[in-house]
This record gives structure tokens, C-alpha cells and sequence, in this order.
């Protein structure tokens, strides 16, 4: 029941109110933590499991922050279920693959969140619209220091926070953003501009993060390492580097405007919206592309039969967990892409 009423609420992070929305679809923080004298979740026993995620979601209805958020417990749902909460970015895929004795705490529109039990004890995240880094840091560690009243967490004054992976020791920080290169993309720049973000210390990833491939033009762009610098030099160091996408990113969509790459360009988006609007079979990553470029029109100022809003919520209901959550069961591909070629056409003529 819970999950079922998320898909009233729109998510903060995927509104276009945040700064430089018009690239950054959203910023997210994540703290990784673990508590004291317990081995970490890969090697940890089924009791142990059991007893850290009853201590945590103790802790988060202890802290002001999540006071009122939902607890949910990974092996009381279904495997759709699952999907849908990776698909929010509240899961990994990583924690909905062994679902006992693992769970989620959803804070008010998404914006805090708790991961346990996956990669390490907790993953507090904070996730919305646009380049809000340094907004995320104060709530992020708000929600830190109140689970911490509760909770004995591993930390060494040498070391920093304990962490089962050796690149998030130190501060346990990973700050990230999700940016929109279709512009990069088009014109053969992208990969250039993100090997040049790894000599500067960042990690381009998919739209899911470590290990996805890369959907709809979206990429996770993230620090590489924790360990010797501060929270606030990593959100300074990331956030400088989503700036320079941005100013990368805005460069090449204006060069596509010029003479004969502006109709290929206007072939490209109305060609989308056509088949957003009138398809009666779609994929997710037909789907994600088509989205992209009409995004991007959006983004140049064109007249088009949708505005950002209702692209960034279709990006997100698009996905086939949404898809299916939205059918109240499990649906095979073809259903799935015949499901998603109705939710778009009527979206785009409401």
C-alpha cells in the first residue's frame, strides 16, 4: 500500500525547480556508515542482519528528520515491488538482490532516504532537483548526526568512518549528480568531456549508478575517492565539475542551432515527439531516447505539446517496474511496451 501511493507523489528530484535544471536533473548525497562490532553485510550472518535493521529503523523513528518517513522491510514485498524502489532511486540493485533482512526508510517526497543492510550497514541519502549539492550536505548530515544519537557507528580518528569498500573510508561521502548531455552527444564531444572529468577525479557512471549503461543521454557523474578530504572539499570538487558539464553542455546545444544542424536537430525532436504521442508499442529505451530529445527542445525554448515537468515524470514512470506497478502486476515485455506506449500518448494529449 505504501509503494502503491508513492506513485501519486511526485518526487522533489524530478521536478525542474532546482538550479540548473535544464542539465542537472538532480544531486544526491550518500553517507556509507556501519555500527560498531558488527561484521559487514556481505559476511554477516541472517541474525545479525535481523538485528542492525531492527536497530536502524529504531534510530529513524528517533530522528526529527525521519520521523515520519515509511520503513520498509525488503522481504515483506514482491519482486516488483523491488524494481519499483530501485527505479526511485530509494534501493540499489544490489540490495534488492538478496532482500532478507534488508530494508528501505523513505523520508517525506523522497528527499532523505536509509539504505540497510546493503554494501554497508546504512547508505543515508539525500537525492533533489537540479545542483543542490551543498542543500543536501545540511540535511544529509542533519539525518547523520540524529541516527548516530542512536546507533554506535564505526570510526577511527586516523581512518575516518569504517566502510566494507576501501573507497568510501574517510568521510564515507559520495556526492553525484544526474546530468542530460544530449547535446554532448550529438555533436561527439561526450566522451571526450567525461575522460577529462576522470583526470579530475570524477567517475561517469549509467543512469543507476556503478555497473548501468547509459539511458536517454543521462549520466551519473560522481567523486572518485573519500579518503583525505573533507565532505565540504568533495561537494566544492563535484560541484565544480557538474559546472563545467553544464558550460560543456550549453556550449554544444547552442553550436547545434547553427544552419543545417538546426533541422536535423528539429528532425530529430519532432520525430521523437511523434512517436511519444502516437506509438503503440514502446521500450523503456525507446522511450528514455525519445524523452531525451524532447527534453532538449524543451530545454532550447521550442513550443512543443509538453513542458519539462511532464518530461522528467515520464522518464521516471516510463521504467518497467513504474509500468508494472502502474497494471498492479507483473507484465511480460510486450505488455510492458504497449502499457508505456498508452501511459505516453496520454500524458502528452492531457
Amino acid at each position: 500500500m505504501i509503494l502503491s501511493a508513492m506513485l501519486r507523489v511526485k518526487m522533489a528530484w524530478a521536478r525542474p525547480t532546482g538550479p540548473r535544471h535544464e542539465v542537472v536533473l538532480s544531486s544526491r548525497l550518500r553517507l556509507a556508515r556501519n555500527l560498531k562490532g558488527r561484521s559487514f553485510p556481505p559476511r554477516a550472518r541472517h541474525d545479525d542482519l535481523a538485528a542492525v535493521l531492527k536497530s536502524v529503523f529504531a534510530a529513524a523513528a528517533a530522528a526529527p528528520a525521519l520521523a515520519k518517513a515509511a520503513r520498509v522491510r525488503l522481504d515483506e514485498v514482491d519482486a516488483v515491488d523491488r524494481e519499483f524502489m530501485v527505479e526511485r532511486r530509494l534501493a540499489s540493485r544490489a540490495l534488492v538482490r538478496e532482500p532478507q533482512a534488508r530494508g528501505v526508510v523513505v523520508g517525506e517526497r523522497e528527499v532523505l532516504s536509509v539504505m540497510v543492510n546493503e554494501e554497508d550497514h546504512l547508505r543515508i541519502q539525500g537525492i533533489d532537483s537540479g545542483l543542490c549539492l551543498e542543500d543536501l550536505l545540511s540535511q544529509v548530515s542533519a539525518a547523520d548526526d540524529q541516527l548516530s544519537a542512536s546507533l554506535d557507528l564505526a570510526f577511527s580518528p586516523a581512518w575516518g568512518y569504517s566502510t566494507a569498500c576501501p573507497t568510501n573510508v574517510g568521510t564515507g561521502l559520495r556526492a553525484s549528480a544526474l546530468v542530460h548531455l544530449p547535446g554532448l552527444a550529438l555533436s561527439g564531444q561526450v566522451n571526450g568531456v567525461l575522460q577529462r572529468l576522470g583526470a579530475a577525479g570524477m567517475i561517469a557512471r549509467g543512469h543507476y549508478g556503478e555497473g548501468t549503461k547509459v539511458l536517454g543521454d543521462f549520466y551519473q557523474v560522481a567523486n572518485a575517492r573519500s579518503l583525505g578530504v573533507s565532505e565540504a572539499e568533495i561537494v566544492e570538487a563535484v560541484g565544480a565539475a557538474v559546472e563545467s558539464l553544464v558550460r560543456a553542455e550549453s556550449k554544444a546545444r547552442t553550436e547545434l542551432l547553427h544552419g543545417l544542424g538546426k533541422t536535423r536537430l528539429e528532425d530529430l525532436v519532432y520525430r521523437s515527439m511523434g512517436a511519444l504521442a502516437h506509438a503503440r508499442l514502446v521500450t523503456y529505451e525507446e522511450a528514455m531516447q525519445h524523452l531525451s530529445y524532447a527534453r532538449l527542445g524543451l530545454s532550447l525554448g521550442w513550443e512543443l505539446p509538453a513542458d519539462l515537468t511532464t518530461v522528467n515524470e515520464l522518464t521516471v514512470l516510463s521504467q518497467p517496474g513504474h509500468v508494472q506497478m502502474l497494471a498492479g502486476k507483473e507484465l511480460k515485455g510486450a505488455d510492458r511496451d504497449f502499457l508505456r506506449a498508452t501511459l505516453l500518448r496520454g500524458k502528452l494529449k492531457s
